[in-house]
């Protein structure tokens, strides 16, 4: 049987409708409020107080007359609160402070080598301290995106290999120590809800994110719902078989496509090729001076390229048959691929998929750039803490 809802359930429901309402239409009045909502004008008169006790939303002013009284209108204040976003997807992590707006204030970096002087969570400490003490405006909490296995319910890194974390408390500890909010969650997953949120995704339409940094993961919105598995592991797709008697990937297992289309896999490819060609010293090659023979024209490093393109198609076609058709953003290094491989994975779902759900999968790199994991760790926040996305 339906309970019906408590009177402090009902208020916390006018108050999110209210506030999304106004941070949905950036600047609004009373009256349109209560049109748009179908709330009563008393009620949303007095959820707008409320809100502004709170700091949370400003009167801006009265808009023209159009035949009546003059309207007052009201916004959400950018700088009420900062948000606090990290990305630890990459090399070096990476924090900004935005305000709720995601306008960037501030950003640090602190660059991370396993095994070197530091901790990885010492330089989380580190690079947070830095963040907070750069604001002094109240936060509204700390998101982060983390590579690895996630429990985001209980805030918990079962396991960042490259970290060394298992079962890491991290929001425990975050929480402890800044008296703050603190959500974490994969790094891919928390790519997806950035793009499917402040993107150009169409909201109608399921969302895969396919993200590389350290390894290759995706990240899923579904229903409109960020999908995290039962409890963790969605989207754990870098260790996928995509090529027979590949090479041996660092689980274990041979052929995994990030021994294709991980950076490093790409990398130690274009070494290997060098090596046989007898050119310039191998080591010397990074994941930008690949991305530049490419861009040369250079037809060996193009085949390994199409090669990741092709390992790519092989999950995508997949995920298309298990989600009905989806839409399919590259993100990270992958995006910085080109279209030659879009094209790839295009023909593998097209060869490999029924001729519909090809047709309703579409693939292209992700709108976000660089800032796709902190854009979405501070998506996090707003839907979690203001429920406004």
């Amino acid at each position: 049987m339906k309970k019906k809802a408590t009177r402090e359930q009902t208020r916390a429901q006018n108050r999110q409708l209210v506030l999304k309402m106004i941070y949905d239409q950036g600047e609004i009045s009373r009256a349109q409020i209560a049109r748009l909502t179908r709330l009563a004008r008393p009620t949303v008169s007095d959820v707008v107080t409320e809100l502004m006790e709170q700091a949370l939303v400003v009167e801006l002013g009265y808009a023209p007359s159009t035949g009546g009284k003059r309207p007052m209108m009201v916004s959400v204040d950018p700088d009420a609160r900062h948000m606090i976003a990290v990305d630890l997807s990459r090399s070096d992590f990476r924090g900004v402070v935005m305000d709720l707006r995601g306008e960037v204030k501030v950003r640090e970096r602190r660059p991370w080598r396993r095994g070197g002087q530091h901790t990885a969570l010492d330089l989380v400490y580190d690079l947070l301290d830095a963040l907070v003490a750069t604001t002094d405006r109240p936060l509204l909490g700390i998101a982060l995106g983390a590579p690895g296995l996630i429990d985001a319910v209980d805030g918990v890194v079962v396991q960042a290999v490259n970290m060394d974390w298992t079962d890491l408390p991290i929001r425990r500890l975050l929480e402890e120590r800044y008296g703050v909010p603190v959500y974490v969650a994969n790094d891919c997953q928390v790519a997806a809800l950035g793009e499917y949120t402040l993107g150009d995704a169409d909201q109608l339409c399921d969302l895969v994110v396919i993200s590389g940094g350290w390894g290759i993961g995706c990240g899923m919105v579904l229903d409109g719902r960020l999908h995290h598995g039962n409890p963790i592991g969605a989207g754990e797709i870098g260790h996928v078989r995509v090529e027979e008697n590949g090479r041996r990937c660092s689980c274990g297992n041979t052929g995994c496509l990030e021994t294709v289309a991980g950076t490093h896999g790409i990398v130690e490819r274009v070494r290997a090729l060098q090596r046989e060609r007898g050119g310039a010293d191998p080591a010397e090659i990074g994941f930008d001076a690949v991305l530049a023979m490419y861009e040369a024209g250079d037809e060996g490093v193009r085949e390994v390229i199409l090669a990741a393109g092709r390992g790519l198609g092989v999950v995508a076609s997949h995920l298309a048959v298990i989600l009905g058709g989806c839409d399919i953003r590259l993100a990270g290094h992958l995006a910085a691929l080109g279209p030659a491989v879009l094209d790839a994975i295009r023909e593998e779902i097209a060869a490999r998929a029924l001729t519909e759900l090809a047709r309703r999968t579409r693939v292209a790199s992700a709108t976000l750039g660089d800032d796709i994991v902190l854009l979405g760790a501070s998506a996090l926040l707003l839907r979690h803490e203001l429920g406004v996305l």
